[in-house]
């Protein structure tokens, strides 16, 4: 009996002190990367499970680089892995205005076909770990004038099964997805591309973009009666539909947009304007602070950052460490793979957007 009691006390020390994995390591926090050569040095390897590099293009119907400074970048990200063993550096797609001859080429088998072995032949020559596309976007409009039409569905599911049964199952597969509703509702088939992906990258950001001429939040978490569009719409719908938690990536942005002739009504919030710039977190304190005459102001309900110049009648939405708090807490009780933004090359070297990340995810 007191060997018995003695072994049983023996299980429950260890069960109580076994290590526990903690949030940051379950959590996926992805780097699209397409900054300088010179400045991915200043970043920590350690602080991203996954670092994207921006951007290939298609030459004909493969993947290509653009030119010898992308060459010695994926070589730098790859060299990271000497800091980070596990971290996955991917090659890249399209972006935004990328993706010209995507719904030709994809439209055919030989295209399909020939991408994918040149994917094969790019990563094996790098020895990075796998390809994110990024088509903007597939189905529906996206750049203006680029071609999409709707059997760009199937043949986008069709690119994503070759790709997996070319790469194999250990290689990461993901793509960047449209946060807003349209694209959830039409752009891909999610029941039969979800199994053949790691992770879904949703773009929660540019929800109220450059094409609009009223203000909002660009990067909501919760939509507003003025706002449908936001992060929470974007994830739920995905639940909704069945899609598993663990492969949705919540986009941050790493930088602002502003709108110019801007009434200061509601400080600026869901009014006429003219789109003006795009500026990233680094440059924030000289052109988006109270130096630079903004008056900043949190949104309750939407769990937003904005702010406003009332001399320059200039309106600016973004995410600040605060709203990347709350955002990253949102992942880890939704229990969700993770959380990208765009971009790394837009942060502070040192207690950035990303290190906020990172300190929430470990309950710091």
């Amino acid at each position: 009996m007191s060997y018995r009691i003695t072994s049983l006390c023996l299980l429950l020390i260890l069960a109580f002190t076994k290590p526990q994995t903690t949030s940051a390591q379950k959590k996926a926090v992805i780097a699209y990367y397409s900054g300088s050569l010179a400045a991915i040095d200043s970043f920590n390897a350690k602080n991203f499970t996954h670092i994207i590099y921006c951007f290939g293009r298609l030459n004909g119907n493969d993947l290509k680089l653009r030119g010898e400074k992308d060459t010695l970048l994926i070589k730098k990200m790859v060299a990271m892995k000497n800091q980070n063993k596990d971290l996955k550096v991917l090659l890249s797609l399209g972006g935004w205005g990328g993706c010209a001859p995507c719904s030709d080429v994809f439209g055919t088998a030989k295209g399909r076909e020939d991408f994918v072995r040149s994917v094969k032949s790019l990563t094996d020559y790098f020895g990075s770990d796998g390809i994110d596309l990024d088509w903007e976007y597939p189905t529906i409009e996206g750049f203006p004038g680029h071609r999409f039409v709707p059997e760009d569905k199937q043949n986008f599911t069709e690119l994503v099964r070759l790709l997996r049964k070319e790469l194999g199952k250990k290689s990461t597969i993901t793509f960047a997805a449209g946060g807003f509703q349209k694209f959830i509702d039409q752009s891909v088939d999610w029941k039969a591309i979800m199994p053949l992906v790691d992770y879904v990258n949703l773009m929660t950001y540019d929800l109220v973009g450059g094409y609009s001429t009223v203000t909002g939040h660009h990067t909501a978490l919760y939509s507003t009666d003025k706002q449908k569009e936001s992060t929470d719409n974007c994830v739920s719908s995905l639940l909704n539909m069945g899609i598993p938690s663990k492969k949705l990536i919540v986009g941050a942005a790493f930088y602002a947009r502003t709108w110019e002739g801007v009434s200061p009504e509601n400080n600026g919030l869901y009014q006429k304007g003219t789109f003006k710039h795009f500026i990233g977190y680094n440059q924030f304190p000289t052109r988006i602070s109270e130096n630079s005459g903004y008056t900043m102001y949190w949104d309750e309900k939407a769990q937003a950052p904005y702010a406003y110049n009332a001399k320059e009648k200039s309106y600016a939405t973004f995410d600040n460490k605060k709203s990347i708090a709350v955002k990253t807490k949102y992942v880890m009780q939704r229990k969700l793979g993770g959380i990208m933004f765009w971009q790394l090359g837009h942060d502070t070297a040192n207690d950035g957007l990303v290190d906020t990340v990172n300190k929430t995810l470990k309950g710091k």
